[in-house]
């Protein structure tokens, strides 16, 4: 299933008397780039987790960010050492910025890390597995929203693709019709040099297969096609945002061709109007997975 590599996850869980919320962020990227913020106290199950996420997200710039929030400061207990250290520390900076201290400074030093510590402290070997199983949690909620908006973006590249399609059908007419005004402009040159000078008929017959076979785009028209197709069926496959961006590519190389053999305006305007599909094919698939 086709899936947008932008999208958000989040789960939570409990560590003692303490809720963990974790968040994860996707955004769009070539390769897998992930930017975790912990705790510090959880900076040991650092690379399990980073593991994890290698492992479930494929590709994308992952942000997770996991925070530990204390349900009030019961089961809490100040740390004496670590209070006289902040208020220390909020003294020095009121005197060296000639600032007094406000008046509730007492808000302030509960700020600082370490001021409280629990009563009944939970060891982290205990919470690795609940932490792992949130963030499976929030990993399948990431999933599900990229889901979501894969569909949107596969809505929006078929119907681009449609288009090519269509403006394909369209250069049936002027084809047929450019190899007649080919063959009848070269009769007309030929006639007028004639007039003057002689010519091997045979040559130029020969001659001018060889040039129409140049203009002929039957080839590419067939090629393109097919890409079209393999891209619609491409589609629905998992992880298909590489796979779909190559067929994109071969896509403009038969478009391209087609312009530079069109010797034809009203060709080469449809050959510019499904460059502009693909183009806009192209722009999507930078956000598909």
């Amino acid at each position: 299933m086709i899936r947008s590599m932008t999208g958000f996850g989040r789960a939570e869980t409990t560590w003692g008397k303490r809720k963990v919320a974790l968040e994860i962020k996707a955004l769009n990227s070539k390769q897998l780039d992930l930017v975790l913020r912990l705790p510090n106290e959880f900076r040991t199950v650092e690379f399990e987790l980073r593991n994890m996420l290698a492992e479930r997200l494929q590709r994308g710039k992952i942000d997770l960010t996991v925070n530990v929030e204390s349900n009030g400061v019961n089961g809490q207990m100040i740390q004496p050492e670590a209070a006289r250290e902040a208020w220390r520390q909020l003294e020095q900076l009121s005197f060296e910025l000639g600032k007094p201290l406000p008046q509730d400074v007492f808000s302030l030093l509960v700020r600082f890390p370490g001021f409280f510590a629990s009563s009944e402290p939970e060891a982290l070997d205990a919470f690795v597995e609940p932490l792992r199983e949130a963030l499976s949690e929030a990993i399948i909620a990431l999933d599900q929203f990229r889901q979501r908006e894969g569909q949107v973006l596969k809505a929006d590249l078929l119907s681009h693709l449609e288009q090519i399609v269509s403006l394909l059908d369209q250069t049936e007419p002027f084809e047929s019709q450019r190899i007649e005004q080919v063959r009848a402009r070269l009769s007309k040159n030929l006639t007028e040099f004639a007039s003057q000078q002689k010519f091997d008929q045979n040559r130029f017959e020969q001659e001018l297969i060889y040039y129409l076979e140049k203009l002929d785009i039957t080839e590419e028209k067939v090629r393109l096609r097919q890409h079209c197709t393999y891209f619609a069926e491409t589609i629905d496959e998992d992880f298909a945002g590489k796979k779909l961006a190559f067929i994109a590519q071969e896509m403009g190389r038969e478009i391209n061709t087609m312009g530079s053999k069109a010797n034809d305006a009203s060709i080469q305007r449809l050959v510019v109007q499904m460059k502009d599909e693909l183009e806009k094919i192209k722009e999507q698939l930078f956000n598909v997975l």
